[in-house]
């Protein structure tokens, strides 16, 4: 289980965390959405420790994240799988090399059982034949996918992904959305997305919150957001420019 309880954070004047609050079941896929610049990339920066906070608990496991030990905080690391926004493949480095990147650095399967681990984890994300070739090779679809497969290939506990269809045309988002519920069903893994995508929110969470402010305006099931009466909540996932002012007095 995931908690993050009161979280503030703040870079120089700017307060973009203040009184996070959110709890990620076992088992569960919870989208995150919010404008952008709202803070959702650095919400999930705390559940992997490359972020603290400047008050409140992260806690993961039972384990509360700012307080590990380097060592721990490695290991914690490694049953959790984060899929950057734009991949974050090195371009000198064969598909094949990228994906087997995090295995190489923990140091404990051999080469076979990584080789086996990479052609598993690229079958799984659709992507079969690419091991050879070069990111410079792919679209921009098939590079998320690869770095999807690179988080898939320690087996991780938990999933998080960081507006994995930005940019994406229609069809290749839907694909990605569809890789995201089978990484959840097959896999079983926990999930946490950022996206501002409302057609993918919809279709990969089990739950969905929105971060308005610094907080958790609002936190529950597909049906429970898609049918808020929250004016806020409203006006993001109907995409209006404006409040009404009578809305806002609610």
């Amino acid at each position: 289980m995931i908690k993050l309880v009161n979280v503030h954070k703040s870079f120089g004047p700017k307060d973009v965390l203040r009184g996070f609050t959110l709890e990620v079941k076992e088992g569960e896929s919870m989208v995150i959405i919010g404008y952008s610049g709202s803070g959702k990339s650095v919400a999930i920066k705390h559940i992997v420790g490359l972020l603290e906070p400047d008050e409140g608990e992260v806690w993961v496991d039972g384990r509360e994240v700012p307080k590990l030990p380097r060592r721990d905080l490695y290991e914690l690391r490694s049953h959790i799988g984060y899929v950057f926004q734009f991949a974050a493949l090195f371009d000198s480095y064969s598909i094949g090399e990228n994906v087997a990147m995090g295995l190489r650095k923990q140091g404990i399967l051999s080469s076979e059982e990584i080789d086996i681990r990479v052609r598993e984890a690229l079958e799984l994300v659709d992507l079969p034949d690419v091991a050879n070739r070069f990111p410079a090779e792919l679209s921009g679809g098939m590079r998320k996918r690869v770095g999807i497969a690179r988080a898939v290939a320690l087996r991780p506990k938990y999933m998080l992904y960081d507006e994995p269809t930005t940019g994406l045309d229609p069809v290749t988002s839907a694909t990605m959305d569809e890789l995201m519920v089978r990484m959840r069903d097959v896999l079983g893994v926990t999930s946490v997305v950022i996206t501002h995508d409302m057609r993918s929110a919809y279709t990969v969470g089990t739950r969905i919150a929105l971060l308005y402010e610094g907080q958790v305006r609002q936190v529950g099931s597909v049906d429970e957001i898609r049918n808020s009466s929250d004016p806020v909540v409203r006006q993001f996932i109907e995409g209006r420019a404006h409040l009404q002012e009578v809305e806002l007095r609610a």
